[in-house]
C-alpha cells in the first residue's frame, strides 16, 4: 500500500513538476501552482463587490446588460499571470485552466453566487483555430468552474462562424468590427430562459465577450454574466 506514494515521491525527486506561474518545483500536495504563488497572485476580489460598484461592469454599460462581471486575476505584463496564460494558451497546459476554474469557482460559491448561473458557455474558437491548437483554453476554465460551482457547461451552445484576424494589436473599434457578426447560438434550446455565465481567458476591451453576449441574449437567454481568468486594467 505504501509503494505507490514512495514511487511518486521518487519520481518527483528526479523529475519535479514545476509551478506554472514561477517555474519553481512543486512539493507534495501542490498541483499546478505553488503555495507562494497562490498567496501572491494579484486577485481582483470583484466578486465580493455589489455589481453596481464593480469597475469591470462599467466596460459594458450602455452596450450590453450584464448581471455580474467577474475576473479572477489582474493581468500584469511579464508577471505570474501572463506566464500562466501563456502556459495555458500556447503550451497546451489545459490543467492550469481547469485548476484556476476550480479555485475561482470555489470562491464564487463561497460568496453565494452559485445559484446565479444555470449554464456556463465558453467563448468558442473557430474550427480551423481549434484544429490547429487542439483545444480551447476557455473550455478548460469553464470545465473547472462547472466542477466547483457546480453548474452545467456547454462547449457547443455557441459557435464561431468566421475565422478572424488576431485582436491583439487592434483598437476597441477595430476589435468590435472584427467580431461583431461572427458568433451564433448553435443550440438555442440550450440557452433559452437560462442565466448564462459566459467565460473567456482574458477581458481586455470586452469586444469579443460583447459580441458573444449579444448573440446569447438575442437567442433567448434570460440573463447574462461574464467571468474571465484575468482582466487587463
Amino acid at each position: 500500500m505504501m509503494l505507490r506514494p514512495l514511487l511518486t515521491d521518487l519520481l518527483a525527486l528526479f523529475f519535479p513538476h514545476a509551478c506554472l506561474a514561477c517555474q519553481q518545483p512543486l512539493v507534495a500536495g501542490e498541483h499546478h501552482l505553488c503555495t507562494a504563488c497562490r498567496a501572491e497572485l494579484p486577485y481582483t476580489d470583484y466578486h465580493l463587490l455589489p455589481p453596481a460598484q464593480n469597475p469591470l461592469g462599467r466596460r459594458f454599460w450602455g452596450k450590453l446588460p450584464v448581471a455580474h462581471t467577474l475576473s479572477y486575476l489582474r493581468f500584469l505584463r511579464h508577471g505570474r499571470v501572463q506566464h500562466l496564460l501563456h502556459q495555458l494558451k500556447y503550451q497546451g497546459q489545459q490543467g492550469v485552466g481547469k485548476a484556476l476554474g476550480q479555485l475561482y469557482g470555489a470562491e464564487l460559491a463561497s460568496a453565494g453566487l452559485a445559484p446565479a448561473f444555470d449554464l456556463i458557455v465558453p467563448v468558442p474558437l473557430h474550427r480551423r483555430k481549434l484544429a490547429r491548437r487542439g483545444f480551447n483554453q476557455a473550455d478548460a476554465f469553464a470545465e473547472g468552474l462547472a466542477a466547483a460551482l457546480p453548474c452545467l457547461w456547454s462547449a457547443t451552445a455557441l459557435r464561431r462562424t468566421e475565422h478572424t484576424a488576431s485582436q491583439t494589436r487592434k483598437s476597441r473599434a477595430e476589435r468590435w468590427q472584427n467580431v461583431a457578426t461572427v458568433f451564433e447560438v448553435a443550440r438555442p434550446e440550450a440557452v433559452v430562459g437560462r442565466r448564462i455565465l459566459l467565460v473567456d481567458d482574458v477581458l481586455t476591451t470586452g469586444a469579443t465577450l460583447e459580441a458573444c453576449g449579444a448573440a446569447l441574449l438575442a437567442a433567448g437567454a434570460k440573463e447574462l454574466s461574464i467571468a474571465t481568468i484575468a482582466c487587463a486594467e
